[in-house]
C-alpha cells in the first residue's frame, strides 16, 4: 500500500480533490507505464496523444487510442497504463454540479473533434487548480458544458474483466491467436465444453456472446496496429486474423464510425 500511496503522490492524485470547488488541470508526458487503482471526487476528462491507453475499472477495460477522451465520472476507481512511455495525458477534473447531464454519469470514450481538439490544446500550459472567476475556469468549464452535445458517439471500445477463471483461459488462447481465425467451435472443443455451455458461460460472466468479445479484440488490437504506421491496412487485417479486407473495413466501421484507411491517414472521426 505505501509504494502504491507513493505512485499517487508521484501523479498528483491526491491534488485533485484538495480544492473542491476548482477544476484541476495536469497535462505531462506519461513517463512510466502504470497509474494504480485510485479514485476522486471530481469526474475526469483524460485526452490521449502519443499511443494508446489502457485504463482498468472494477468491471471493464477500456482501450483509449490516441486523438480519443475518456470521461471518468465522480467516485469510479480506476487503474491507467499507458502501452509505451511516449503517451501524452492530458487531464481536466471537474467537480460535480447539481442537476447535471445524464451523459456526465456514464463512462465512456469518444473521438475529438477540431473543435474539442482546439480547446484542449487550449490548455497546453495549464497546470494545478483553475480558480472559479478566472478565466481559464470559465474555459475549462465551456469544454465540459459542449461534451452532451457534440460527444454522441459512445465507442464500444472497452471489454468486460472476467470473473471466472475457465473463461480467463480461453481470453488468454484468444488473445495469442488473434491473428488465426478463431472459431467457436474450435474453442468449444480446445477447452472441453459444449458449444450450448460456453455460450451460456459467456453470456453469463461477460454479458456478451465469443463473437462479440472477438470481434472487438480484433479491432482493438487492429486499431494499436494502425497507430504504429508500420503496416498497411491490408497487413493489419492479416495480422487480426481477417483474409478479407472488404470485410475487415466494415467491421472496423461499425465500431469505430471510420475506415481502417482514414484512421490510418489521421482523419477525423466527426
Amino acid at each position: 500500500m505505501e509504494h502504491s500511496g507513493q505512485k499517487l503522490d508521484k501523479y498528483y492524485i491526491k491534488k485533485v480533490d484538495a480544492d473542491k470547488k476548482s477544476i484541476y488541470c495536469h497535462h505531462d508526458l506519461m513517463g512510466e507505464l502504470f497509474v494504480p487503482p485510485h479514485r476522486h471526487n471530481k469526474a475526469q476528462m483524460l485526452y490521449a496523444e502519443g499511443d494508446v491507453v489502457f485504463v482498468t475499472t472494477e468491471t471493464k477495460t477500456y482501450f483509449l487510442p490516441a486523438r480519443h477522451f475518456i470521461w471518468i465520472p465522480s467516485g469510479v476507481e480506476h487503474s491507467i497504463e499507458p502501452k509505451s512511455e511516449s503517451v501524452t495525458m492530458r487531464n481536466l477534473y471537474f467537480p460535480v454540479e447539481k442537476n447535471e447531464d445524464e451523459f456526465y454519469q456514464v463512462e465512456g470514450i469518444y473521438p475529438v473533434n477540431n473543435l474539442l481538439l482546439q480547446m484542449m490544446l487550449f490548455t497546453n500550459r495549464w497546470n494545478g487548480d483553475l480558480k472559479k472567476g478566472t478565466p481559464n475556469f470559465a474555459i475549462a468549464k465551456a469544454i465540459k458544458a459542449i461534451l452532451p452535445q457534440i460527444c454522441t458517439n459512445n465507442l464500444p471500445l472497452e471489454l468486460p474483466q472476467p470473473k471466472d477463471k475457465r473463461l480467463s483461459k480461453i481470453l488468454r488462447y484468444i488473445e495469442n491467436n488473434l491473428g488465426e481465425t478463431i472459431l467457436f467451435a474450435d474453442v468449444a472443443h480446445e477447452f472441453g465444453y459444449s458449444e450450448r455451455s460456453l455460450y451460456r458461460l459467456f453470456q453469463k460472466d461477460l454479458k456478451m456472446s465469443f463473437i462479440q468479445y472477438y470481434t472487438i479484440r480484433r479491432i482493438l488490437k487492429a486499431i494499436e496496429l494502425l497507430l504504429e504506421r508500420k503496416l498497411s491496412v491490408k497487413e493489419v487485417a492479416l495480422e487480426v486474423g481477417y483474409s478479407s479486407v472488404p470485410t475487415f473495413s466494415n467491421t472496423f466501421f461499425k465500431i469505430l464510425g471510420q475506415r481502417p484507411s482514414d484512421y490510418l491517414n489521421g482523419e477525423d472521426i466527426l
